[in-house]
């Protein structure tokens, strides 16, 4: 076989996967205390609680979703958690996110005599409320 009966299928091939591009992976950004709940599982439970529904309508090309948990126990044993989800718009050539919140959530509550583990049950039951109010403000269900 010749090398050149070899460039027009490879030329082929070159151009089909090119032209099927994956679409791009969704921006979940957190900024969270580590002591009541991991990055990883603050964006696991972002994308678990962002239906594709939303996706649709702001798709992840042009949007990022960012969660922030803060608190602890304070003194006498009282957990304090805030947790936070903002829908922020990405820049159009370089695909950054910008700190110019499109949708805002804000979930807190204390709760008297915890452990360091309920208090992290309390950090994560607070985010996804956050979550939840913002996919709501955004679709219906």
């Amino acid at each position: 076989m010749q090398p050149t009966s070899l460039i027009a299928p490879l030329l082929l091939l070159a151009v089909a996967s090119t032209a099927v591009a994956a679409p791009p992976k969704a921006q979940l950004i957190d900024h969270s205390s580590d002591a009541l709940i991991s990055a990883q599982s603050a964006r696991s439970l972002l994308a678990e609680g962002i239906p594709a529904k939303v996706w649709k309508i702001y798709p992840a090309s042009k949007w990022a979703f960012t969660s922030q948990v803060e608190g602890g126990l304070t003194a006498n044993g009282t957990c304090v958690v805030t947790a936070r989800v903002m829908m922020l718009p990405l820049t159009p050539s370089l695909k950054a996110v910008l700190f110019r919140p499109s949708k805002t959530a804000t979930a807190f509550d204390a709760q008297a005599g915890s452990t360091a583990e309920q208090c992290r049950d309390l950090a994560k039951n607070k985010l996804k409320k956050a979550i939840e109010s913002v996919v709501s403000s955004l679709v219906k269900a």
